[in-house]
């Protein structure tokens, strides 16, 4: 496998045996616990953001500097892609200066320019269409709590946006059956529906879009929301809520609907008061806090499979 990019820019890329693997690499270095990891020690990391982030950049950010590496957060107001230099003529010279980029920016097309220009690996940490990263973490969540991934339903109740279409992909690769209930005007992707249903004829995940909350979490294992009003959105923020509220919160009427033991996630940040209550994401309910925890060790195997594939050293601690 010598020579190959391993971009990431969707888990609709990789298989559902690839996003198996790096989800229990994201388990098995969690297992490591802070003990330091050598095997990325003098390659460098270019954080490249357009977005705010914490969460993201800061898992990158670690997780590089726990395998050894190291990183640049590079802010696009400060570059001269700022000032009109072309995504093309950047990306060729950052390939000439470190060894993989982490980018997090408003188009996905902008990505798509990356990996086809640069040297070195791609890592999508978030774009308007999808949020793959994101969605490791969660299924290592998952993973970690009910031991394994076939045959679990998790409920996503919102906005059809990047992490709801990166998890109907996710989902669809490794046999997670989901349920999204969401406005008519606000439904996931019809491209990644259109894939996600295509990957459950492999994985035997049952797909289902709904508009009414309460069909979506019936029998869910997992419950799981996102703002109803994503980064670069502001404008949309008034006509957003109107529709979302309060038919889409999830409240504790909600995550009881589920007639089971249940889970609640969100990707975070959290608007309290619009897509949960308070009584739901302090409560016994939810994970979110493992679930932002398992971010920083999905970010470490993105980083090692974007190095090393399938064919990772044993480890070496420090």
């Amino acid at each position: 496998m010598e020579g190959l990019k391993r971009d990431l820019l969707t888990l609709q890329d990789y298989s559902g045996q690839d996003v198996l693997n790096l989800v229990d690499l994201t388990l098995k270095v969690k297992n490591l616990g802070k003990k330091k990891i050598s095997l990325l020690e003098g390659k460098t990391a270019a954080l490249l953001f357009e977005k705010p982030s914490t969460r993201t950049r800061v898992s990158f950010e670690v997780a590089m500097k726990s395998l050894g590496g190291d990183s640049l957060y590079l802010e696009k107001k400060h570059l001269q892609l700022a000032r009109g230099e072309t995504i093309s003529d950047t990306i060729k010279v950052l390939s000439r200066y470190i060894d993989v980029v982490v980018a997090r920016v408003y188009s996905h097309e902008d990505l798509i320019e990356m990996s086809r220009n640069a040297t070195i690996p791609v890592i999508n940490a978030l774009s308007d269409k999808f949020h793959p990263t994101q969605i490791l973490a969660d299924l290592a969540t998952i993973k970690e709590k009910f031991g394994k991934l076939k045959g679990i339903k998790v409920a996503y109740v919102g906005d059809g946006n990047n992490v709801c279409n990166s998890l109907l992909i996710g989902c669809s690769k490794v046999g997670v059956n989901i349920s999204v209930a969401s406005p008519e005007k606000y439904l996931p992707a019809k491209e990644v529906i259109e894939w996600a249903l295509k990957n459950a004829q492999k994985s035997g995940s049952q797909i289902e879009i709904v508009s009414d909350p309460f069909k979506a979490v019936k029998g869910a294992d997992v419950v799981y929301t996102d703002t109803f009003v994503s980064i670069g959105m502001e404008k949309e923020r008034e006509e957003r809520l109107k529709t979302f509220l309060p038919k889409y919160q999830v409240n504790a009427k909600l995550i009881e609907a589920t007639n089971r033991k249940s889970f609640f996630m969100h990707c975070l940040p959290a608007h309290r008061g619009e897509e949960v209550t308070d009584e739901v994401i302090d409560g016994s309910w939810s994970i979110v806090w493992d679930q932002a925890e398992n971010k920083l060790h999905s970010a470490k195997a993105v980083l090692l499979n974007a190095f090393f594939g399938d064919e990772i050293p044993s480890l070496n601690l420090k």
